[in-house]
């Protein structure tokens, strides 16, 4: 349970969807690339996860456009594997069937993290969580970094003998989930007044007036916020890219005590009684739903 001014320690981040032009192709990327199975396809929509959790939704949304990058929006979306070889299989096979993706990647202390874009210019981060227990942290703010890490040493060290990408079955070895969400902001003080003090966060990280990053629960961070490119932005329009962000809470007594709080600080919301949805002040979409913890959360 929460306290009723923070989310419950049991949080989690749901799937990330996306509105895509060319449905085919981003299917490819997520499925064959970074290895997500499809879990559900009809019509327009493919939703793609592992072991039954969704961590894609992409919308077939051709009569959008591309957002400027400096709009706000999203910055990546972060996928987080159980074990550093089923993270370095999936960054070999992303980047062997999509080599011009990569862009990068750090070892920040708490994790190891491989950026990648994928086919519509969206931000994805592949990375694996080291234990809490080798985290540290000073006067309440997590101690991240940025340590350069050679991809190329990394597959080395973490791939199996069959350098392989699935198990004996044929499946992408090891689960996945949302770790994190990433998003591009206008300004850093009103995504704090947002996410922390009306959705209850607790602000682990602020790098200050550029990124926030906070969290349920002591993780290093479910959501970050930046203004390194959209400063100053503005309400979204419709455009290709992110389309809604999923919360999960653990229980429906969570979701009602976040109600109180959004409705205590004005934000407009839209509730059946279970699930809930509200926008960010740059109108991003997020909807919060029961989700009972599983024993691969953080």
């Amino acid at each position: 349970m929460s306290t009723g001014t923070h989310l419950a320690a049991d949080t989690s981040m749901g799937a990330v969807t996306l509105n895509v032009a060319d449905l085919d192709a981003m299917t490819a990327y997520y499925r064959d690339g970074i290895g997500l199975a499809v879990l559900d396809q009809a019509g327009s929509r493919v939703t793609l996860g592992r072991a039954g959790r969704a961590v894609v939704v992409l919308i077939h949304t051709p009569g959008l456009q591309h957002a400027s990058p400096t709009d706000a929006g999203l910055f990546h979306t972060a996928i987080v594997f159980e074990t550093e070889a089923a993270l370095a299989a999936a960054i070999q096979s992303v980047a062997r069937r999509h080599p011009g993706s990569f862009t990068g990647s750090s070892d920040h202390l708490v994790n190891k993290a491989f950026y990648f874009d994928d086919p519509e210019g969206n931000g994805v981060e592949l990375y694996w969580d080291r234990d809490r227990t080798q985290w540290s942290w000073t006067h309440g703010q997590i101690k991240m970094g940025a340590v350069f890490l050679d991809p190329n040493v990394y597959l080395r060290e973490h791939l199996d003998e069959r350098g392989g990408e699935r198990d004996l079955a044929g499946q992408p070895i090891g689960n996945a989930r949302v770790g994190h969400v990433h998003l591009s902001v206008g300004d850093v003080a009103t995504a704090r007044d947002f996410y922390a003090t009306a959705l209850g966060f607790d602000v682990t990280l602020t790098l200050g007036d550029q990124a926030l990053f906070v969290s349920a629960g002591g993780y290093h961070h479910h959501m970050a916020m930046n203004v390194w490119k959209s400063r100053g932005a503005g309400r979204r329009r419709p455009t290709l890219g992110l389309g809604r962000l999923d919360i999960g809470l653990p229980s429906a007594d969570d979701v009602g005590e976040l109600v109180e709080r959004m409705q205590h600080h004005r934000v407009p919301i839209r509730n059946d009684g279970r699930t809930v949805s509200f926008e960010d002040p740059w109108a991003n979409a997020v909807h919060v739903d029961v989700v009972p913890r599983s024993s691969d959360d953080a």
